[in-house]
């Protein structure tokens, strides 16, 4: 943590801000890897829209001069209904990467969801935050690698395990094959190649060689249990199958604690989930990095809520930018959100402080949507306090 990154914090107004902060320290292609969604990017350049067209109704002449935007989620009390998605590889966006991340979280009093892919020991995120860590399972490598994860995670003290289902087969971003974006190994080659953007960023490429020059997963082993590269690693996905809800009675023999489902977009899907266990299911459509033209998460939230809502706890992720986002996700029946690339994007622009800014800015934003819309609580929203888009439109 330095003063300057204190300072960037500080100046932070919302995700945007911090977008556009993360996008002027980082090398290009970062930000692009970061920013980028598969194919023709229909799913990633949806998702913020879609809330834009969500409208509300506030009741006017209504005074509540204290809200209360907690809330429990898998039995654990939350400050406000915020957990930190997955995100992979984090220390390409600055060098505190998960960690960071996840002390914030804690401070702030949310939770934080481990990926499989992250660039630090799943015990040492998990250590690292005051709140609820949950692990997110990838089926890579073989069986014996994904029951190691699943006992590490144990270990690691994480009190959730979210099973992604969403990624039957890896698909590829089309702007990897067009622009040079992250390599798989850091060597001369590499360095060469990428040396007028390290040029145009001496602090980040401080940054990143201070914590060593390796891109490896240390929680993704390879066939001698030795960590991955993040590339390969990803690449690993399709040899293997996805998981598949029959595999949820196999996982459970592993697993004491809640499992999540994440990667719902039908409400088939979620009767599914429920069907094999799961404690809560996650709407996501991975912000638009698997497959390209899933419609926006939050326009499949109701039928979803719908079929299994009172069965299990909804979640969702995808295109959360602000505190009236998550409104109005709760209004329509989330439990909590699951928010991404807003606070990678803090994470880049200015550390453990962005992160911890951004949290701050999303709790003030709730808050003050909440006074506005005339709602005491969190658990008083509902359908009634906004407008939905008219079918098709």
């Amino acid at each position: 943590m330095s003063r300057r990154e204190e300072r960037v914090a500080a100046r932070l107004l919302s995700a945007d801000d911090a977008e556009r902060a993360a996008k002027r320290r980082l090398p290009r292609s970062v930000y692009r890897y970061i920013e980028g969604g598969r194919q023709n990017e229909i799913t990633s350049r949806g998702n913020t829209p879609a809330f834009q067209r969500i409208t509300f109704r506030p009741r006017a002449g209504v005074s509540i001069p204290a809200r209360d935007i907690r809330t429990t989620v898998l039995g654990t009390e939350l400050a406000m209904p915020v957990v930190l998605a997955p995100v992979g590889f984090q220390r390409l966006s600055h060098p505190d990467g998960e960690v960071g991340a996840a002390r914030a979280a804690g401070a702030a009093g949310v939770g934080v969801c481990v990926s499989a892919m992250a660039s630090f020991p799943i015990a040492e995120i998990a250590g690292a935050t005051a709140g609820p860590a949950w692990y997110q399972l990838y089926f890579v490598g073989d069986r014996a690698d994904v029951e190691a994860g699943i006992a590490e995670a144990s270990r690691a003290g994480c009190t959730a395990l979210v099973v992604t289902m969403d990624t039957a087969a890896v698909v590829g971003r089309e702007r990897y094959l067009r622009h040079a974006v992250v390599p798989a190994h850091i060597g001369w080659r590499e360095a060469v190649r990428f040396w007028p953007e390290i040029l145009a960023h001496p602090s980040w490429c401080f940054g990143f060689l201070r914590g060593g020059r390796s891109l490896n997963v240390p929680n993704v082993g390879g066939p001698d249990r030795s960590p991955m590269p993040a590339l390969e690693a990803a690449a690993t996905l399709p040899r293997y199958p996805t998981p598949a809800w029959a595999d949820f009675a196999w996982i459970r023999e592993l697993w004491d604690g809640p499992i999540v489902a994440k990667g719902i977009l039908t409400a088939e899907s979620a009767r599914c989930a429920v069907d094999a266990g799961a404690s809560a299911i996650v709407v996501s459509n991975h912000g638009g990095n698997v497959l390209d033209g899933t419609p926006p998460s939050i326009e499949v939230l109701a039928e979803i809520v719908d079929a299994v809502g009172s069965e299990t706890e909804v979640l969702l992720d995808s295109g959360i930018r602000r505190g009236s986002d998550i409104a109005k996700a709760l209004a329509i029946g989330a439990r909590a959100v699951l928010v991404g690339r807003a606070y990678v994007w803090a994470l880049a622009a200015a550390g453990e402080p962005g992160v911890a800014r951004l949290l701050e800015i999303l709790r003030t934003d709730l808050d003050r949507t909440l006074a506005l819309l005339g709602c005491a609580r969190i658990s008083d929203l509902d359908p009634s306090y906004i407008r939905l888009p008219a079918s098709g439109s």
